[in-house]
């Protein structure tokens, strides 16, 4: 058994290292809410194709199609405060190119993109990046 230190982070690397070795499916365990959310703007956004979430009776785990579309991504440490006027700083920090990836926050009205915080005039704490 291994200790978890940053779900967030173990689950990415592990989409990260499924997607460039080629595999067509990858489980992610333990799980948690904000993983949750974080795969379902992947899946918006189409980094991975589907995911489920399978009950095991110990918390459940994440089945994850993969799409072979992430070059890389990641989690912020520390998780930074952003307020909405700062964004675009931290986006051409975190991702390559002007429209080429997504932050994603957590606000107060729920896990975005930093697209949608955006448009939505919303600050929050940086959580990951993918692009």
């Amino acid at each position: 058994m291994t200790m978890h230190q940053d779900l967030l982070n173990d689950s990415l690397v592990a989409l990260r290292h499924g997607d460039r070795g080629g595999k067509p499916q990858v489980v992610l365990e333990p799980t948690s809410r904000l993983l949750g959310e974080v795969l379902r703007i992947l899946r918006e956004h189409r980094y991975i194709s589907d995911f489920a979430f399978v009950e095991n009776g110990r918390g459940g785990r994440y089945e994850v199609t993969l799409s072979r579309r992430i070059n890389h991504c990641g989690v912020i440490k520390p998780r930074i405060s952003v307020a909405y006027r700062d964004l675009e700083r931290y986006e051409s920090r975190y991702l390559p190119a002007q429209d080429f990836g997504l932050l994603v926050l957590s606000t107060h009205r729920g896990i975005v993109t930093h697209q949608e915080a955006r448009a939505q005039k919303l600050g929050g704490r940086l959580l990951a990046y993918v692009y």
